[in-house]
């Protein structure tokens, strides 16, 4: 009999050592799993019972807020509003019961939520007080003049752009088209959310993909400034002369590189650096990267970031250039074609880099986060760019970087560029038109910066498949003039 208690009492003690285990197990190590699993209900209830915070764009009398929550009294009380829903799509995201977050809706959930470590004593008092618990506000750098300035000079064409401040890094404009409505995820009806999300992921243009930021491109004629940088960076001039053949034999192929036939052809003979940039001389620039070499090439281009990450507000894809390349893969890189791919995020920032003195700034989305009373709980302050290949954020010397502005403010006056030309402003830019495969029309591309000599705006332009000119569509015919608005919004003109 004693020996059947001590038995049964042997077991009742597993059956609770197992039992202890199993609550520690949930509430210690699976919990912050199961809170966050879209199956759980009550954790959806209790998210939707936050007055979640908004994200604003612009300052002082001219701030907006593109993203709130208004109260519905429904069983998911509040419900995310996106004003002007489609013009801001790719820099909110969407907030979904049932596709859960993306951009900053994803990134700055914690703070939108309340829930931010920033945010607990706060919490605890307005808990101790009855208060419910509110969101803080996310303010980006967006400036609504310079965003709604580029859509509507993209008008509906399939491409993106990025305007920066060169100085700060600060995104003013970012846009990607085709777009979508993010109201239509945010919803409460699950059919509504549902039949919209298979309409977008149906739509072969992907509207929902952030072509700003998460597509990569070839960049065409604007890496050229990369090719020019690193000759300069090595002792070159402007008015150093090289050969200016109709047609580049590449070495150890029957390839060859030829001019872009657009009434500014380069006219064979010599041609010094400036006029080749001016006219975008394919066959010089790939004589060029011959002559610097393969080297030089890719650690200039990873000196204006290539092959690093991007540390961003939103998710982005990192732009790159092989690291070994033989003579005609550098031919053909020199002149932003082959296997080197970029996204308009980077070339802006490359742009910015030359504009700023070489000094490439970290971009930001962000600048801070309040709370509900205004007060700001975290700032993200202007700072440099780390380069890992440069041991800091200078990309090129400032001797490099003021003599490539002159020579792009001479694409601008003089050469492929003229389309962005702003009067009584100074501007400095290069144009591209990057060669797809066969049977598709070219990607046209224009970087650049105004004011020349201090410049306040920095900006990437990217139009797929020649846009609205189709196979004849050019960078100084298509992307040009939609830059010129954008720029000109940024200055206030």
């Amino acid at each position: 009999m004693t020996r059947s208690i001590r038995h049964t009492a042997w077991a009742v003690f597993v059956l609770f050592g197992l039992l202890f285990v199993n609550l520690n197990w949930l509430q210690v190590i699976q919990a912050d799993d199961l809170a966050r699993d879209e199956r759980n209900r009550r954790q959806l209830l209790a998210e939707y019972e936050i007055q979640r915070g908004s994200i604003t764009a612009g300052s002082g009398t001219q701030q907006r807020t593109i993203a709130r929550s208004q109260d519905t009294q429904d069983q998911l009380r509040f419900q995310r509003v996106y004003s002007d829903g489609p013009t801001y799509a790719h820099v909110t995201g969407f907030h979904s019961f049932i596709y859960a977050r993306t951009q900053l809706e994803q990134r700055y959930n914690e703070f939108l939520q309340g829930s931010s470590p920033d945010a607990l004593f706060r919490n605890l008092a307005d808990a101790l007080q009855g208060r419910e618990r509110q969101g803080d506000t996310v303010v980006t750098s967006i400036v609504p003049a310079v965003q709604e300035a580029a859509v509507q000079a993209l008008g509906g064409q399939t491409g993106a752009i990025v305007a920066i401040d060169p100085r700060t890094g600060a995104v003013l404009a970012m846009v990607s088209s085709p777009t979508y409505d993010p109201n239509e995820l945010s919803s409460h009806d699950g059919t509504a959310i549902r039949e919209a999300w298979e309409r977008l992921e149906a739509d072969p243009a992907n509207p929902r993909l952030n072509r700003a930021t998460s597509e990569l491109y070839a960049p065409g004629s604007t890496f050229k400034v990369v090719t020019a940088a690193a000759l300069l960076e090595r002792g070159g001039s402007p008015e150093d002369t090289f050969d200016d053949p109709p047609f580049l034999d590449l070495p150890q192929t029957t390839a060859q590189i030829g001019n872009f036939s657009s009434g500014r052809s380069c006219a064979g003979g010599t041609i010094t650096l400036r006029r080749a940039l001016e006219v975008s001389c394919n066959t010089t620039f790939g004589l060029i990267g011959l002559d610097i070499g393969a080297d030089a090439l890719v650690e200039t281009a990873q000196s204006f970031g290539l092959n690093t990450d991007i540390e961003f507000d939103v998710p982005t894809a990192t732009s790159r250039i092989p690291t070994e390349l033989d003579p005609p893969q550098t031919a053909q890189s020199a002149i932003g074609q082959r296997d080197v791919r970029v996204s308009p995020l980077q070339m802006a920032m490359i742009a910015g880099a030359i504009g700023n003195g070489g000094v490439m700034m970290r971009p930001r989305l962000v600048t801070e986060v309040q709370d509900y009373a205004g007060r700001v709980l975290r700032d993200y302050p202007a700072e440099p760019q780390s380069i890992p290949s440069r041991d800091g954020s200078q990309a090129v010397s400032p001797g490099t970087a003021a003599t490539l502005t002159d020579m792009m403010v001479g694409v601008v006056n003089n050469g492929t560029g003229t389309n962005a030309a702003i009067g009584g402003v100074q501007v400095a830019g290069k144009t591209g038109t990057a060669e797809q495969g066969e049977g598709q029309s070219p990607d046209v591309w224009f970087i650049g910066f105004a004011p020349a000599e201090a410049p306040r705006v920095a900006v990437a332009v990217v139009v797929e498949e020649g846009g609205n000119g189709g196979e004849s569509g050019t960078g100084g015919g298509i992307a040009a003039p939609i830059a010129r608005t954008v720029m000109a919004a940024a200055l206030g003109i």
